[in-house]
């Protein structure tokens, strides 16, 4: 390969890192923070067992056990983001849409635990929503198509100064001999 795509490459590489160093570094945070959620509470509550794995609760059983949690601010279905059933653990994780998980027995109804969660702000700071509507197809698209360019002209990079380096020593080899 020319000197000149080399040095194309390399000037290429250095703008577009630069250019796209804000939006790629709040992926790659945001991505190590979901990695790990279950890891850390203050991410992702911890997710409680119950009694029972046959689910038992009534729709209603669920928003009334649901209501006497001041902090999910719950009064209503329309407060309600929604519901994740896990039978096998025999719990209904019910998501306010204030972000405040509360999680109840199936069999009882009783609360088992109350936290928020941020893992849904986590996504949308990740994917780009969070920021503003259009974020994600107008700066996080591009800046992930960017990367892959990125990606490519290291590669260029890479590849012209491993041959640039075997040519050397090959004609060094030649000519020591």
């Amino acid at each position: 390969m020319s000197i000149k795509l080399r040095k194309t490459s390399r000037s290429l590489h250095l703008w577009v890192s630069l250019g796209i160093f804000i939006p790629v570094l709040i992926v790659l945070v945001s991505g190590l923070l979901l990695q790990v959620k279950k890891e850390f509470d203050w991410v992702q509550p911890p997710t409680q067992k119950g009694l029972s794995a046959a689910p038992e609760l009534s729709f209603e059983a669920i928003l009334r056990a649901a209501k006497e949690v001041p902090q999910a601010g719950i009064t209503q279905w329309d407060d309600i983001d929604r519901l994740d059933v896990r039978p096998s653990k025999g719990i209904v994780k019910v998501r306010a849409k204030n972000h405040w998980e509360v999680q109840l027995d199936t069999q009882t109804g009783e609360v088992l635990h109350v936290a928020y969660r941020r893992t849904d702000t986590i996504e949308a700071i990740h994917d780009g929503s969070w920021f503003f509507e259009g974020a994600k197809l107008w700066v996080f698209l591009p800046a992930a198509i960017l990367l892959l360019v990125l990606w490519i002209t290291g590669m260029v990079m890479l590849v012209t100064s491993l041959k640039s380096k075997y040519r050397k020593q090959h004609y060094r080899l030649q000519r020591d001999r």
